[in-house]
């Protein structure tokens, strides 16, 4: 039974680190999006561009739920998780327009 729970043990192991790692790519990932909806966000202030464009934040939700059913991911999920970058980005713009 020993080599059992241990065995168990080291396969846990290696799932928390590839989640650990995984993790870390996702921030860096976010954190690089973010310096581009920066950038896009100074553009929109410095040409008195509304923050909010839902012609493409509705494109882009949909090509979201689409990728995320191709990578068997819930759809509901990304469209979630990009309403809630979405509005982060849209606060950022409107702090650049302030």
């Amino acid at each position: 039974m020993t080599d059992v729970v241990s065995r168990a043990a080291e396969l846990l192991r290696e799932h928390r680190e590839s989640i650990d790692r995984l993790d870390a790519i996702l921030i860096f990932t976010l954190a690089e999006r973010f310096k581009h909806t920066q950038n896009v966000g100074l553009l929109k202030a410095e040409h008195d561009l509304p923050p909010s464009d839902p012609a493409r934040e509705a494109s882009q939700i949909e090509r979201l739920e689409r990728l995320a059913r191709e990578a068997d991911l819930d759809p509901e999920f990304a469209r979630k998780f990009l309403n809630f970058v979405i509005s982060e980005v849209i606060r950022h713009h409107i702090q650049h327009q302030s």
